[in-house]
């Protein structure tokens, strides 16, 4: 596709806002619901005393808040005297869970570029809160991880994220992928070692100063079985350029989503703050206070975007009109000449005189 200063890898620029902060994925919340009704409590209920929008369940790709999500795995834990809660929501749960990454891995040549995406680009798109780093031995290797900042009790959301580990390890090094061991900071109870074992499929260590989960080092140069080249070049070039744009201001998250929803005709500033995490009351007073109003930000990408289409002669108005989230090429048509003083049409035709010149 072509390309412009200011809108990379698509014309749109990127396909969604980036987490910040202490965000995650609101696809952690996968299959929450049915769990939580499954054993006779309302999980409306629960998210709501944690600040948590029942809604975000039904966008994977919005954000909610992490120390929420930790704190809500451990009141369940403890409501259902369940001290293995997040281990049952993550069987529950596929690696998907960590978005276009878990795709970018499954695409990579051989476990060590998968592992390195994966260390790379789970900061980038599913939570920085996140740090991970391979240590690799003569024999045994580990990749390790930590959290940034103090989410306080956090056993649960532990035990989940090691399991969505362990199972995308599995769908990256094939059938013959075996887990050394597994070492965690939790607190594990003693008479739960036996299935924690058993999930993880290999020896567990609780107590630990930090995550871990280790493999022979021999793997880090097998090749996997579901590699694709040209679908790991496109998402490992999208997700560089979303790790290097480092779009994080409020303006910029809000231009993203804008770029990114226009097409689908739900770019409105509920489905924006829903996006972010955030609530539209919230969401006005900080565009206000620098100045900004979510209209002119939709009005302002509305007039870049449609010089950017016009300039390609392949889409029709039609087109032009449809991504920028008009139902009708008239109103677009309207709504151009009210911005630039001329139809669209004439635009084109300027644009070829120029470029004739």
């Amino acid at each position: 596709m072509a390309m412009r200063e200011g809108f990379f890898y698509s014309l749109e620029g990127p396909l969604d806002s980036m987490p910040v902060e202490r965000q995650m994925r609101a696809a952690n919340l996968t299959g929450f619901a049915d769990l939580v009704r499954n054993l006779g409590a309302d999980p409306r209920h629960i998210l709501e005393r944690h600040g948590i929008d029942m809604r975000a369940m039904r966008d994977p790709d919005c954000y909610i808040d992490t120390k929420s999500l930790v704190d809500v795995l451990e009141y369940c834990s403890t409501a259902f005297n369940d001290s293995l809660f997040g281990l049952k929501l993550a069987q529950a749960q596929e690696p998907d869970v960590f978005g276009s990454v878990a795709a970018l891995c499954r695409s990579a040549s051989t476990f060590r570029e998968a592992l390195t995406s994966f260390i790379d680009y789970i900061p980038v798109v599913h939570s920085p809160v996140a740090v991970l780093e391979l240590a690799e031995g003569k024999e045994t290797s580990e990749l390790q991880w930590h959290v940034q900042g103090d989410l306080g009790q956090n056993n649960q959301a532990n035990y989940k994220a090691t399991l969505l580990i362990l199972k995308l390890l599995r769908q990256i090094g094939g059938p013959n992928f075996r887990p050394s061991y597994v070492n965690l900071a939790v607190d594990a109870r003693q008479k739960d070692i036996p299935e924690i074992v058993n999930r993880y499929g290999c020896s567990f260590r609780s107590g630990a100063s930090s995550n871990a989960i280790a493999f022979p080092t021999t793997f880090l140069d097998h090749t996997v079985g579901s590699s694709n080249r040209l679908l790991f070049r496109l998402l490992g070039g999208y997700l560089g350029r979303v790790r290097a744009a480092s779009r994080t201001t409020l303006l910029e998250r809000v231009e993203d989503f804008v770029r990114g929803s226009l097409p689908s005709g739900n770019c409105t500033i509920q489905h924006c703050a829903k996006k972010l995490g955030t609530s539209i009351r919230t969401l006005q007073a900080n565009l206000s206070e620098s100045g900004l109003r979510f209209s002119d930000i939709l009005e302002k990408q509305r007039i870049d975007l449609a010089r950017v289409h016009l300039d390609r002669d392949e889409l029709s108005l039609d087109d032009v009109a449809a991504m920028l989230g008009y139902s009708e090429q008239s109103s677009f048509g309207r709504a151009f000449k009210r911005w630039t003083g001329s139809t669209p049409q004439q635009y084109r035709r300027h644009l070829e005189i120029a470029r004739a010149a």
